[in-house]
């Protein structure tokens, strides 16, 4: 099942000619889902070839600019594009408002359903179950109400031998060993064992995208084990006491959390527009926490990883 997030936008506030403002694009299985829509967000999504039709959810940290401008063009787009299915967006309060307005004073109609659910700022909230995700939000530290969300793959089923799946077995028996069960026959005795034929569930993977914030310390235990961690780095550490004041954290700062927290991976955004190379951003939190990555328009990067070899040899029913 893949699971991975494709960067649309690296840049903080300024505008420069080669970052946009960000956006992301989180791809679980065929399920794809917004996150965030700065300006210029649709024209990234026709450059890089994602089908905004099959989108519907659109996640929103936060109501500064750089992080929501592109929202009214792109939903206006689907609807000049005529789509009918409905959809859900998130975002602090207030969001709807702006839209309304917007949508008042442009006469724009919408060809479909818009549902909006005000996140929380002040306590982590679900806001999407489905069968294999859960997506979720979590209070950040920025000037004004700002969530970060995580993505998190549902406990699995187990996974069943390829080779050694019983010819006479059913659905419902092979469903059992899925869930672990041992399949018995009508005197109670063992038919088929859960240990001889299927493997442990794949761990699930996670996600979690930090927007705009102030150092946390404390988010290092909600986000115990991540896959990968999107964290902004707007500053260096020379700029510091700059990044206090704007409610921004420094590289060295992400890879603080990241290692405190026990994730995989870190990846490195929202950088600002003083740095025209942001390589010493990545050698500043390499120090600190190794597996760091920078976060580039364009690229694609994989949340967990599965060894092909273990994939072949499992059957999932």
């Amino acid at each position: 099942m893949h699971f991975h997030v494709t960067i649309l936008g690296t840049g903080s506030a300024t505008p420069t000619l080669h970052r946009h403002p960000t956006a992301q694009w989180v791809m679980h299985d065929h399920d794809p889902f917004l996150v965030d829509c700065g300006e210029g967000t649709q024209v990234q999504l026709l450059r890089y070839r994602m089908r905004i039709s099959k989108l519907k959810h659109i996640f929103i940290s936060h109501l500064h600019g750089d992080h929501y401008y592109g929202l009214p063009g792109l939903l206006t787009s689907m609807s000049l594009g005529q789509r009918t299915e409905p959809l859900y967006l998130y975002g602090p309060r207030g969001l709807d408002e702006i839209l309304t307005t917007h949508f008042r004073y442009s006469d724009t109609r919408l060809t479909y359903p818009l549902h909006f659910q005000e996140t929380n700022p002040v306590a982590p909230e679900v806001l999407v179950e489905s069968e294999h995700l859960t997506i979720s939000s979590f209070p950040l530290r920025h000037r004004i109400a700002c969530t970060g969300f995580l993505f998190a793959e549902n406990p699995r089923y187990r996974n069943l031998i390829r080779e050694k799946v019983p010819a006479d077995a059913s659905h419902e028996e092979l469903h059992a060993l899925k869930l672990g069960q041992d399949v018995r026959d009508a005197e109670g005795n063992i038919r088929f064992a859960a240990d001889d034929f299927t493997l442990p569930p794949a761990p699930s993977r996670r996600y979690a995208f930090c927007s705009d914030t102030l150092y946390l310390p404390e988010l290092a235990e909600h986000l115990e084990g991540v896959d990968l961690l999107y964290h902004e780095a707007t500053f260096g550490e020379e700029l510091r006491e700059r990044a206090l004041r704007t409610y921004h954290s420094t590289a060295a700062q992400a890879a603080q959390l990241a290692s405190d927290a026990g994730a995989k991976e870190l990846l490195l955004g929202h950088f600002s527009s003083r740095y025209k190379d942001i390589l010493p951003l990545l050698d500043e939190a390499q120090k600190i926490f190794p597996s760091t990555l920078l976060a580039e328009e364009g690229r694609s990067f994989p949340i967990g990883y599965r060894t092909d070899s273990l994939a072949d040899n499992l059957l999932d029913l």
